[in-house]
Formats: structure tokens, C-alpha cells, sequence
């Protein structure tokens, strides 16, 4: 995609701090991080969301998470981490070039994780109905 800022960072025609790159993967540090060692994993070739990736990119992509999770984990002295996929701009995504969100967590960073809601018991009962009626 000849507009896609990171098929243009996959290409070198955007310049970005990377930590890895293989054949088919490239992870680069985010540049407006939420933490410090905030890191996007994309694969190269450009799909839009996860829904999009094929089996085979899909299949080894979360191979690379876990080891770029790892690095940073250690790098950073971090706590934890959180694992983040937006998908669609309801959900988030600002740039439509599937990706990986790798955040480093410290005790008291004050990220905050999504509100709880209340659904009711009847109303879960017909979601998970309706779920498991498009598997």
C-alpha cells in the first residue's frame, strides 16, 4: 500500500528504531509509546487487521510476540507487559497495517485497563448463543 506508514517503515522508506526483522516480520519501537520499550510487531506484507492476515502469517506472528515481549520485559526491568491488537476504528486502530501492541508495565505507571460493565445473565445467555451460531 503506497500510503501505508508502515508498509513505508517495512520498506525503509520511513526511518524507525528496530528491534527485529526476519523474512516476514518487523517489530520497531512505537514512536508516541505508552510506556517506555513500547514496541509494534507488524508482518510486512500489508493487511488491514487480524482478521486479514492469512493462516501462515497469523500462525507464526505470535512467535515473534513472544520473544520481542521477552526482550523487552528484560530490557525495560518491567513488571509485566500487556499484548494489544486494535482492530477497526471502533476498536482503536489508527493505522489499518495489522500490528501488535508490546507494552512493557510497571507497578504504579498508571495505565489504566478497560471499565467493567454490568450485562445481564439473559443477555450474555443470547450473546454467547448468537457467538457460537457463526463459529
Amino acid at each position: 500500500m503506497g500510503d501505508c506508514a508502515f508498509c513505508s517503515i517495512a520498506q525503509a522508506r520511513i526511518p524507525a528504531r528496530r528491534v527485529y526483522e526476519d523474512k516476514m516480520f518487523l517489530a520497531f519501537l512505537d514512536i508516541a509509546p505508552s510506556n517506555p520499550g513500547h514496541i509494534l510487531v507488524i508482518p510486512k506484507e500489508h493487511h488491514e487487521t487480524l482478521l486479514d492476515l492469512p493462516d501462515a502469517i497469523s500462525a507464526r506472528i505470535l512467535g515473534v510476540v513472544k520473544k520481542i515481549a521477552a526482550a523487552a520485559t528484560q530490557a525495560t526491568g518491567a513488571q509485566g507487559f500487556n499484548v494489544l491488537i486494535n482492530n477497526q476504528s471502533a476498536a482503536g486502530q489508527v493505522v489499518f497495517h495489522s500490528h501488535f501492541h508490546i507494552i512493557p508495565r510497571f507497578k504504579g505507571d498508571g495505565l489504566k485497563h478497560w471499565a467493567k460493565k454490568e450485562i445481564p445473565g439473559q443477555e450474555m445467555d443470547a450473546i454467547c448463543r448468537k457467538i457460537v451460531s457463526f463459529i
